[in-house]
């Protein structure tokens, strides 16, 4: 059973910066995409970054040239370096496993979550 782990969030002023990560464990393949989505209270997940186990990445709108993905294999840890935080970006943070190459932002195409680590910016 793969088993997903956030850590990272906090509250931060608007400008600052956070790194989020995920520990995964449980896997039984060595190729698996993973991916942040975060989600607001009412409105839908949405997908803002995805990398698979070669590196290729897929970021959404949102977090191009502000947020970084990046994968340690060796750990089996995901990150997410989030630059230039605006209060917008306030939100519940989740990592997200698949086992496949692809490099999604779409939640359908992830069958693993972790619980979500709350990131507050404010103003």
């Amino acid at each position: 059973q793969v088993q997903l782990v956030e850590s990272g969030g906090g509250s931060v002023q608007a400008g600052g910066s956070l790194r989020l990560s995920c520990a995964a464990s449980g896997y039984t393949s060595r190729r698996y995409s993973m991916g942040w989505f975060r989600q607001i209270p009412g409105k839908e997940r949405d997908g803002i970054a995805s990398i698979n186990s070669f590196g290729r990445t897929n970021y959404a709108e949102s977090g191009k040239g502000r947020f970084t993905i990046s994968r340690d294999n060796a750990k089996n840890v995901l990150y997410l370096q989030m630059n230039s935080l605006k209060p917008e970006d306030t939100a519940m943070y989740y990592c997200a496993a698949a086992l496949s190459d692809l490099v999604s932002l779409f939640v359908a195409d992830f069958g693993y979550w972790g619980q979500g680590t709350q990131v507050t910016v404010s103003s």
